[in-house]
Parts: structure tokens; sequence; C-alpha cells
């Protein structure tokens, strides 16, 4: 099939991540995955949750939230409702899961990093996103703080699917949507999962097809790593 931007069925969407996009955070990073824009910021804060004080052990965790403008109709903020949705309770919990598996929280002491991801434009692929810029804007305060080793490696995730009979790899919002199957992975840098979120839209799929998105799956996360290896080695401001 033909897809609406010209790319290959196992070809990224163009990919820019700009570190250090603001000044006021440990660390930050605006992703950029085809028309997707989401800015991920890190703060870290010399406190722990009551139930980890005197443990000698730090906490990491995550929000997200689409801004009004960030899709084609606008969303009400979630304040203004007075309490947060389904899906972005779901996500969250998927951004702070994947960061998570690659901390280790000895190593970050008695600290809590807070991850924010903010989605700017929405256009498919804003949780994964979420945590490949999550990843670097994290890694991007631990150096500054000199924690580096508080990540044990890098995490990056992807979207996957079938559209139309053919397996694709990063799927924009027209392709999620009329997809027959739908999948996320979350992989460390090493190329072990952290999470595979898989869905039938339409027909059940095989063994045979979750093999082959899992290898779609597994380039992309290794294009993304690289874009972020570059991103997280450029010298602190």
């Amino acid at each position: 099939m033909s897809r609406n931007d010209g790319r290959r069925a196992d070809a990224l969407r163009p990919l820019t991540i700009e570190i250090d996009y603001l000044e006021n955070p440990h660390g930050s990073a605006l992703i950029t995955q085809g028309k997707t824009i989401v800015l991920c910021t890190a703060m870290i804060a010399e406190e722990v949750p009551r139930w980890l004080r005197n443990q000698g052990r730090g906490w990491m965790t995550a929000e997200y939230s689409l801004l009004p403008a960030s899709t084609g109709d606008r969303v009400d903020r979630e304040a203004a409702r007075g309490k947060q949705q389904g899906r972005t309770v779901e996500i969250q919990r998927l951004i702070g899961r994947a960061m998570r598996a690659v901390v280790d929280f000895k190593a970050l002491g008695e600290r809590t990093m807070w991850l924010d991801c903010d989605v700017l434009q929405a256009d498919g692929g804003t949780r994964c996103a979420s945590i490949c810029g999550a990843y670097v804007a994290g890694k991007r305060a631990l150096d500054r703080f000199g924690l580096s080793r508080a990540f044990t490696d890098s995490v990056a995730a992807v979207s996957v699917g079938v559209v139309g009979g053919e397996p694709l790899l990063d799927l924009d919002y027209s392709e999620d949507s009329n997809a027959d199957t739908d999948m996320n992975v979350v992989m460390t840098g090493d190329g072990r999962l952290i999470e595979v979120q898989a869905t039938a839209e339409k027909d059940p799929f095989t063994r045979e097809l979750l093999s082959e998105l899992l290898d779609l799956a597994e380039r992309g996360t290794r294009l993304i790593g690289g874009k972020q290896a570059e991103a997280v080695a450029r010298d602190l401001p």
C-alpha cells in the first residue's frame, strides 16, 4: 500500500529531538515525530514519598496531558473537568512503568524525578513519543546532578500495526484510526521488552504476525535509540 507521506512500510516518520528546550527544568526535550510534537520535562526533588522515607532509595513518576488545541477539535483542560480522563491516567501510568524499568533507585538516592509530557500537537503515537522524550529529558536531568548511573539502560517506544493487510511501522493518526491491528511496543536499548500493548481492532491476528510486528518495532526503537543517544551526548549548557 502507499502511505500518505510516501514512507516505506518499515520507515519512521521524520524524527527530531531538541534538547534543553526550556531553561527552568533540570532536563527538557521537544520531540517531533511527523506532525506529533511533545514537550517533555524532568525535575529532580530532594525528597521522596512518605512511604519511601529513610530507605535509601528514590522514586520516579510521570504525568501526561493533551493541550487544548493539540487535536483537530479543542480538548477541554482536565482541570476544568475536575478529574483526569481514563485515557490520560492509563498513558501516564505506561510512561511511568516504562521509565521505572530502567531506573536504579538506590543510585538515585532519596530523590524523586518528575517527568511531565505535554502534547502540543497530536497526529498518532503520542504515548510512544512521550516515552522517548521523557527518557532524554530524564537523562539530561540526571547528568546535570551527577546521577547518570541511576539509568541502567535507555528506553524507547514505537507504534506498529496492520493497515490494509500490511504491517506498518510508526503509524500516524489516519493509519492508526484505520488499523486492523494496533500495537505499542516499549523496549530497552539492549533489545529487551518492557511492555507490549496489542489489540485486534478487527480480525484476530496470528503468532506469526505478532513476531513480524515485534521485529518491526525492534527496528523502530533501534532507530529512535540512535537519535536519543545523539541528543543525550551533547554537552550540558
